[in-house]
């Protein structure tokens, strides 16, 4: 038995292929671009929790800012730039803030904050879409976190009466 073929039907097949996966390859691009989307926003919180935890017990000099921003940026603080891989692309250590309130050793009065914002742009992380038909950045929130002063098993500065002078304290490892 023979089939007649429809000449009105030929590649009706091939139209509605193209149709269904357009929209199907569409819906697992945008999973893929939601999915690192979300994941560089939890690697950027982390990052600035990181930072933070290590900054509490850290001098308020020089290299102990370097070395807290190291820390957020490539989640070690003796990283060489160089060589070692951010912890999200783009990331950079000009991209971090480092900040002491009432900084006063490792007394539990002293609070550590760092942002990820970069100081001199005021600008927040951007994102960037890996489909290039999409294209374009996305402007993350601001990371802040904030976190009192630890002594993390060092025995705490003097912390002396209002008026009379702070005691030496040098017993932050550097």
């Amino acid at each position: 038995m023979r089939f007649k073929s429809d000449r009105n039907q030929r590649g009706a097949a091939l139209v509605e292929l193209a149709i269904v996966s357009t929209v199907f390859f569409t819906a697992i691009f945008a999973v893929l671009e939601f999915g690192r989307l979300l994941w560089t926003h939890n690697a950027l919180q982390d990052a600035a929790r990181r930072g933070a935890r290590y900054a509490t017990v850290r001098r308020d000099d020089t290299a102990g800012n370097l070395a807290v921003k190291k820390m957020v940026v490539y989640g070690d603080p003796n990283a060489n730039p160089a060589t070692a891989t951010p912890v999200v692309t783009g990331l950079t250590t000009s991209d971090v803030t480092v900040a002491y309130a009432n900084y006063n050793g490792v007394q539990l009065s002293s609070r550590a904050t760092v942002s990820i914002t970069n100081p001199s742009t005021g600008k927040n992380y951007k994102f960037q879409f890996a489909i290039p038909l999409i294209g374009g950045t996305l402007t993350m929130p601001s990371y802040k976190t904030s976190l009192p002063g630890e002594s993390a098993g060092y025995v705490p500065c003097d912390n002396p009466s209002a008026g009379a002078p702070l005691a030496a304290c040098n017993i932050v490892p550097s």
